[in-house]
């Protein structure tokens, strides 16, 4: 019997997302963590100071600040991954999946500080010598010409991985169950919803990087807050909950089984995934932004980018876990993803207020998400043709943005998980070559930071 695409895109992320991958995402992070020397995780103040704009130049090379870049590359992490991805990873894999999404944030910060370091190191530039970054330019301009078919491998994939899918299906769900349209009337809302949210979205990612950053700088800062403020609400009501909420996540992330039945294999893959989705520390994606930084000193973006899985996951993530588990829905629920997330808040705030903040926070959260991650596809397909050709992948970007409103949620995670891992090998293969590099130029920038001797 021949299987449907669908089914075929559930088995190639099953094995893709298999052992080898797994100890090369964590195993590479874990590395690069104690290669490092735990240096740039003694210097988080200086990173603060950095991304509050001590450091500026204006004419330094590069197109955004580096709160700018960093804002953005939040905007991309901390979206739908966040509320609904961790429900996946709850219904999937436990409450034990959320230590192993701790685990994965941790050695994370180490794998952003390389790659996001080695992404201004080896900067590109495109046809018409603006400066570019990513993996696809760390390979071909610190590895060499003859590692371009890595290259490219990384970019090929990088253009269905950074498909807006995954964010506009769930928006489009969160909107469907809030407004608690009528099953018979669900495929015309969610095709009208796709079309209303394509439009919002392309009024801003047609106005280019510059204006991308600027959306969400302005974004980013205020969906955190919200999101802090109505979590901290929902774990002050259940307080008493709270410290059995941590011991049983952490009895369930060792256990041979989890309360929901996955071996543990499966919880460890199942908290990895999520975090790769929710933080995409070894993905390559934030090395694109943070690439086009202003700065000549590669050090001190990957210092700025380091504080990105602590805010997504360890933050964000966190408190969305801590909120279900405290609400108690999770145990039986029928569905996952955002529905969940939906259910949890109401769950416990009063007069169903949780689905109305929730639906805000997912707004502003989705949109940011959408608005940002338009670059990257962007920024692959120009490496893979040129600029001009490039541009183009706005189109097919809105045209996704409908197409997944209306697909089921299944399919979507399997597609985005498969492209990821895809994304993921040529990402820490070229950072675990050229780590020496960096820990060689972190040695300089720190030693000239102690006797303030840097220029820019």
């Amino acid at each position: 019997m021949f299987l449907s695409i669908q089914d075929l895109v559930a088995q190639f992320s099953s094995w893709v997302w298999g052992i080898p991958l797994l100890i090369l995402l964590i195993g590479g992070g874990l590395y690069l963590f104690i290669y490092s020397g735990l240096v740039p995780f003694r210097y988080i103040g200086h990173a603060v100071a950095i991304l509050r704009g001590k450091y500026d130049k204006a004419d330094s090379p590069g197109d955004l600040s580096h709160y700018e870049a960093l804002s953005s590359a939040i905007a991309a992490t901390v979206g739908m991954g966040n509320i609904s991805g961790v429900a996946i990873a709850i219904a999937t894999g436990g409450p034990g999946a959320i230590f192993w999404m701790w685990v994965s944030a941790f050695v994370g910060m180490a794998t952003k500080f390389f790659t996001c370091s080695l992404s201004v190191m080896y900067r590109g530039k495109d046809e018409n010598g603006n400066v570019k970054g990513g993996p696809m330019y760390v390979i071909t301009e610190g590895l060499g010409k003859r590692w371009k078919p890595l290259a490219v491998f990384f970019a090929s994939a990088g253009l269905i991985g950074t498909l807006p899918a995954f964010q506009a299906n769930q928006l489009t769900q969160t909107l469907i169950d809030v407004f608690q349209v009528q099953k018979e009337n669900d495929f015309v809302a969610k095709l009208l919803l796709g079309i209303t949210i394509a439009i919002i979205v392309a009024l801003v990612i047609f106005g280019g990087i510059k204006r991308i950053g600027s959306v969400a700088g302005k974004l980013v800062p205020l969906m955190v807050v919200v999101y802090l403020i109505t979590v901290a609400t929902i774990l002050l009501l259940r307080i008493e909950q709270v410290p059995g909420i941590f011991s049983l996540i952490f009895e369930d992330a060792f256990s041979g089984k989890s309360v929901l039945g996955g071996a543990l294999g499966v919880l460890i893959i199942t908290g990895v995934k999520r975090a790769a989705f929710s933080n995409e520390a070894g993905l390559g994606t934030a090395p694109m932004m943070h690439g086009t930084a202003k700065t000549k000193e590669p050090i001190r973006e990957g210092l700025v980018a380091m504080l990105g899985p602590a805010i997504d996951t360890l933050l964000v993530c966190s408190l969305t876990a801590l909120a279900i588990l405290a609400s108690g829905v999770w145990k039986g629920f029928q569905g996952n993803g955002i529905s969940m997330t939906l259910a949890a808040f109401d769950a416990v705030l009063p007069y169903n207020s949780g689905s109305v903040i929730l639906t805000i926070c997912v707004l502003i959260f989705a949109f940011s998400t959408l608005f940002t991650y338009s670059f990257y596809g962007f920024s692959c397909l120009s490496f893979l043709t040129n600029t001009k050709i490039g541009k183009n992948y706005n189109y097919i970007y809105i045209l996704t943005i409908v197409i997944a409103s209306i697909i089921k949620l299944d399919f979507v995670i399997n597609l985005i998980d498969s492209a990821y891992a895809l994304m993921a090998i040529p990402t820490v293969l070229s950072t675990l070559i050229l780590a020496p590099k960096v820990k060689k130029e972190a040695t300089k920038y720190f030693h000239k930071l102690k006797t303030n001797s840097f220029e820019s």
